[in-house]
């Protein structure tokens, strides 16, 4: 096995018996990178030399000591640039400080290395809104890799990566991890720190682990994860050890399906596989209950007020005044209206427009007000729900990976892709999408992901789960 197709875990294996080095690990990522990532687009920069930098002091007995981890490009990391994948910040920004969740990446001892791609502000869910290059799936370069965490996911699943971080706004880690191949956990509101993140929807954004195993995926929230001053939203609660857990039997372990994930709209072949996965839960002794979410109907629609509401307000900031692209105008308004014309895309344009009309005097009421009272509903859906189980299945994506092009002048059906991962957000909850399996399509077989959602800050259950299911 070349070092580059390790798991985290094989890869401290490595450096322990002494096979390995952190600085020869990170060379074999920029030679996968040179070979594969032209293909892919994966990744928007990497710095060799300021890795092998920090590779040169890494400290192997620290939690992730000397591991490389790859870094969606909307997360602050001092001295490297933060484009969004947009072109108002695209070589404009170069981060001054470290997110929270990078500084606890580095006491932890792993190593940031390279830019992921993503969708612009991460508002998208094909990484086709990407404003600096296209991102592929590496099971099929005809088709997208998932988004917004497209890029991370990508890498991931290719192999010029060991692990890497995304972010989960309605699905943005979920869904891209499902579609590559690869593990994703979006971890409860409230869990791990927003501080360094660039906003997008701040009530709905949550950082969370991107991997080729549950077990790396544990590894890594339970570094991130925990309280931060900086961050009023991030609780301070205890951080358990989620690698504890690793191994627990699921017997009698209660897990809900919802029969509204189950309806009409899911391709019959991820049906197929979702099934199957849900049948071998049972086989290692969970218990299922058909449940039901009445509110999920209204979902979409909720989210796409309350997201593009906080996403018109967070992306005020980008003016032309402060940092990023500043239009050529003799007024100031003119170079408001220039600047952010120039370097946002469409639907970055899209989403501000949308959010600034909900939110305007006479429609606050009629759109963004009830559209908060939806959101209640549908949090006490998950509430009721998890009195009676421990766990809820689903697919994550109604089909397997696109074509690219596919849906991209469609914007109502792209919202559709998300239709089994947004709910999650707005109750707050977390959840894992883990690999159970592949589809054929056009000669290709394409992955698929099973989705466990668990109660806020359920996530001992979540991973449990997770990992009998994949080692079982």
């Amino acid at each position: 096995m070349k070092i580059s197709e390790q798991t985290i875990s094989q890869l401290q294996c490595a450096y322990k018996s002494g096979d390995t080095t952190p600085s020869e690990a990170l060379k074999a990522l920029a030679e996968s990178i040179d070979t594969v990532d032209g293909d892919i687009g994966g990744y928007l920069s990497y710095d060799l030399d300021l890795a092998l930098a920090d590779a040169e002091k890494a400290d192997l007995s620290k939690p992730l000591g000397g591991v490389p981890i790859a870094i969606k490009d909307l997360i602050n990391v001092s001295g490297h640039p933060c484009s969004c994948a947009s072109k108002i910040l695209d070589g404009k920004y170069t981060a001054p400080y470290d997110a929270t969740v990078i500084r606890k990446l580095r006491e932890a001892g792993a190593i940031p290395f390279g830019r992921t791609n993503m969708d612009e502000f991460a508002m998208g869910s094909s990484n086709e809104n990407s404003g600096i290059k296209p991102c592929r799936n590496p099971h099929d370069t005809d088709r997208i890799p998932g988004g917004s965490s497209g890029g991370s996911a990508a890498v991931v699943a290719a192999n010029t990566a060991f692990a890497a971080l995304g972010t989960d706004t309605g699905g943005s880690i979920r869904q891209p991890a499902s579609l590559c191949g690869v593990v994703g956990v979006k971890p409860s509101y409230g869990r791990v720190s927003r501080f360094g993140l660039v906003a997008f929807a701040s009530s709905l954004d949550q950082c969370g682990p991107m991997t080729k195993s549950v077990e790396d995926a544990a590894k890594i929230l339970e570094v991130i994860a925990g309280p931060c001053e900086r961050d009023s939203t991030c609780l301070d609660k205890d951080v358990p050890s989620y690698t504890s857990v690793l191994g627990k039997d699921i017997k009698g372990l209660k897990i809900g399906l919802p029969k509204e994930y189950f309806a009409e709209g899911l391709d019959p072949a991820v049906r197929a596989k979702v099934e199957e996965a849900i049948k071998k839960l049972e086989s290692l002794g969970a218990e299922t209950v058909e449940i039901s979410l009445p509110n999920t109907e209204y979902a979409v629609a909720t989210y796409y007020i309350i997201a593009t509401a906080e996403a018109s307000a967070n992306l005020a900031r980008f003016d032309g005044v402060r940092y990023g692209h500043r239009a050529e105008a003799d007024e100031l308004i003119e170079l408001y209206e220039k600047s952010r014309d120039e370097g946002f895309g469409a639907e970055v344009k899209r989403r501000i427009i949308l959010g600034t009309y909900v939110l305007s005097s006479g429609y606050y009421e009629a759109h963004y007000l009830r559209a908060q009272k939806v959101r209640t509903l549908i949090r006490k859906d998950f509430e009721e729900a998890f009195e009676k189980v421990d766990l809820i299945a689903s697919p994550v994506s109604p089909t397997p990976a696109f074509k690219i092009g596919e849906k991209k002048n469609d914007p109502l059906a792209m919202y559709l892709a998300d239709i089994y991962t947004i709910s999650a957000n707005l109750a707050g909850i977390c959840g894992i999408s883990v690999p159970c399996g592949t589809v054929a399509e056009d000669g290709k077989d394409l992955p698929v992901g099973l989705q466990l959602l668990g109660k806020a800050f359920g996530e001992e259950d979540l991973f449990r789960a997770a990992h009998a299911f994949e080692v079982g």
